[in-house]
């Protein structure tokens, strides 16, 4: 007990009033203890939380190292599955599509071959014709005035040949009476060299006319030949392409450029053929010939000639096929695509696309040799999209690797877990 001094309020007022005495007993000392002891079990609660949960982490680290090295254990021992493929060898024929152009078997630019003009024209752009079919006809009137007038002197000639020839006669007969006259002695020997001189001056003049008249003749046959000229004819089957001249046009010989004449019944394709695929084409191989805006028609040919030289520029052969075309459903110069069956003259191997590996140590391919990995270079002569031809590197009955993984080394050990057909 201790006297503690309180104040207390008015009553009646309800403000401070005077401070009083009193006796108050201090508060135990057993409550505060017992909060003390709690505390003290409640941090040691803790501790041990943290200990167990400390440990039970560790426990499993170390459990999950344990996993980690056993698999990275696993993972180096295991021996992986790999899909593989077996190399085939190509075919005996080897097919290769070129682009190329059509032109006709045949082709005559037509011109005059006499001056004149068109008096009738025949044909039009698209017309078909024969061989011998007339085209136009051309006239030339000085043309017959100068046949006349070679043809009278052509005769002209032929008189003074007659001419000559009279006179030879008589130079002869001159000569064989007076030759025996001058042995004789009846005339002087100066006479018998005149008759015998003369006689030969004669005949020299009969061989004169002779060849003035065969010059003559030759004359006529040149203007007879420019008077054929003036018809126009078609010198073998076709078409007409081109027209430039019309009735009444005035056309000179050799330069006046009439028409265009093309043989479509079989069509001339030029392609060229790279030199990898050049020395198997030989002519009678197979071709087939495909227009894109004729689908679904294939026109079969056959290689007809062939250069005995590569272009130097392109390292290509020039190589031609004919075509027929009876139905005339080609035309000349329009776009197509030649594909050859070309004899194989050197080996090659076909592998899937997916085998190829390309990285620091170049193209090449993983092959698989009783279980053991190979890396292996390869060359490429070709490349069809889902296969490629290989020219060395690799044999038949080689297996592949399909889609190899980067792990992979030269030795590594594998299983073959699929065998794919390529």
């Amino acid at each position: 007990m201790s006297d503690v001094r309180v104040r207390t309020n008015d009553e009646k007022t309800g403000r401070p009033g005077a401070e009083s005495w009193r006796m108050v007993e201090p508060p135990e000392k057993e409550p505060r203890l017992g909060r003390r002891y709690g505390a003290a079990l409640l941090g040691g609660g803790i501790v041990l939380m943290l200990a167990g949960g400390l440990g039970v982490g560790g426990w499993r680290h170390y459990q999950a190292a344990r996993e980690a090295a056993a698999l990275a254990e696993q993972v180096r021992t295991a021996v992986p599955d790999v899909r593989v493929a077996v190399v085939r060898p190509s075919g005996d024929i080897m097919k290769i599509t070129l682009p190329a152009t059509t032109t006709a078997f045949e082709a005559a630019n037509i011109f005059a071959r006499t001056s004149g003009y068109i008096e009738k024209r025949y044909v039009d752009i698209g017309a078909h014709v024969k061989k011998g079919d007339l085209l136009a006809d051309i006239t030339a009137p000085e043309l017959d005035q100068q046949i006349a007038q070679a043809q009278a002197t052509l005769a002209q000639n032929q008189a003074t040949l007659q001419q000559t020839q009279a006179s030879r006669e008589l130079a002869d007969v001159t000569n064989a009476r007076d030759s025996n006259l001058v042995k004789q002695g009846w005339l002087t020997a100066q006479q018998g060299d005149n008759d015998r001189l003369t006689l030969r001056a004669q005949q020299a003049a009969v061989g004169v006319a002779q060849s003035n008249i065969a010059a003559q003749e030759a004359q006529i046959r040149v203007l007879q030949q420019e008077k054929a000229y003036q018809r126009v004819v078609a010198p073998f089957d076709g078409v007409i392409t081109q027209r430039n001249v019309d009735n009444g046009s005035l056309v000179q010989a050799g330069s006046t450029f009439m028409f265009t004449l093309m043989h479509s019944k079989v069509i001339r394709t030029q392609v060229f053929v790279p030199q990898d695929e050049a020395f198997g084409v030989t002519p009678g191989i197979d071709a087939d010939i495909r227009v894109p805006e004729i689908p679904g028609r294939t026109f079969p040919g056959k290689v007809t000639r062939i250069a005995t030289a590569l272009q130097p520029g392109s390292r290509t052969l020039l190589t031609e096929i004919d075509v027929p075309n009876p139905d005339g459903l080609l035309n000349p110069g329009i776009y197509c695509t030649v594909e050859l069956s070309i004899p194989r003259k050197t080996p090659s191997m076909i592998i899937p696309s997916d085998a190829l590996v390309f990285d620091e140590n170049g193209l090449h391919v993983v092959l698989v040799r009783n279980g053991t990995v190979h890396l292996q270079q390869v060359s490429i002569a070709r490349d069809f999209g889902t296969t490629v031809e290989v020219r060395e590197g690799v044999q038949p009955g080689d297996q592949v690797v399909l889609n190899p993984a980067v792990s992979l080394a030269e030795g590594s050990k594998v299983t073959v877990r699929k065998v794919v057909v390529s």
